[in-house]
């Protein structure tokens, strides 16, 4: 087991970062859409397990993967153009759900859950990545950062649980990761030679990658435990899937990119 979550998470650190580090900018859109296409996949799953009695046709969710598309291409390329043909989709989505021979309705608000969970966080990913290749790469090490110390540390000395959705963190380990995490983050804005950041700034959005990154982790936790399933797919070999990986990196993403765009750069 210990040598199949090595590999697997080998394979995804190298994807994760052929998408952040190469120049093309299809390269990080296209990871993207990946990773929008696993996600929205396994959360459709999830919301099938947990409303067990109510209709989920699959017609839905191939139409929200497509509108997921539309989604990223329009916050990627800050082209608001886009958001006409989205609203009309949508809505003619909705009139699909209502009139459809069996109730889609719960679906249809499932689906519009999936593009804010997953397809906005994901296009904000490629703005990020955009305007300047350090800002992603930063975000997505200093929640690996917490996560694994916070693991270690909780392992070590954890006795006291963080919360009842997830038992097995603790607030040691939380404490833990958010005190290394920030220390990481001082050795990296030294050595960072990004203009218009600070230590302040790279400070900030570690803050936001520790808070934002733990509430999306216990979200993704209670819709498991709704669900009643230990991992949301089975993506990577020993770490679950698609969610599982990126649940906290959705919740930080939004605000990290509100906090870059009107306060570090242009608008």
């Amino acid at each position: 087991m210990f040598f199949t979550r090595l590999g697997s998470a080998i394979v995804f650190a190298a994807i994760m970062m052929l998408g952040l580090l190469l120049d093309n900018p299809l390269a990080i859109f296209f990871l993207a859409l990946f990773i929008q296409f696993l996600a929205i996949g396994e959360f459709f799953k999830l919301m099938h397990l947990i409303f067990r009695d109510q209709y989920f046709p699959k017609w839905m969710e191939i139409m929200f993967q497509l509108v997921g598309v539309l989604v990223v291409a329009a916050l990627s390329i800050m082209d608001y153009l886009l958001l006409f043909p989205i609203i009309i989709l949508v809505f003619v989505l909705l009139l699909a759900a209502v009139l459809s021979k069996k109730n889609a309705l719960l679906a249809f608000f499932c689906g519009t859950v999936a593009l804010i969970y997953v397809s906005v966080p994901l296009g904000f990913l490629v703005v990020l990545r955009n305007i300047h290749m350090a800002i992603p790469l930063a975000l997505v090490l200093m929640i690996w950062m917490n996560d694994t110390m916070a693991y270690i540390i909780g392992s070590f000395i954890g006795k006291h649980s963080f919360s009842p959705i997830s038992p097995k963190k603790t607030w040691e380990g939380t404490i833990g990761g958010v005190v290394l995490t920030l220390t990481g983050t001082i050795i990296w804005s030294y050595f960072s030679k990004l203009e218009d950041f600070d230590i302040y700034d790279w400070m900030i959005l570690a803050l936001i990658a520790v808070c934002a990154g733990t509430a999306g982790d216990l979200f993704e936790s209670k819709l498991k435990r709704m669900a009643n399933v230990k991992d949301s797919g089975k993506l990577m070999p020993g770490h679950g899937g698609a969610l599982d990986r990126f649940d906290s990196l959705l919740i930080a993403l939004p605000f990290a990119f509100c906090y870059v765009y009107y306060f570090l750069t242009e608008a």
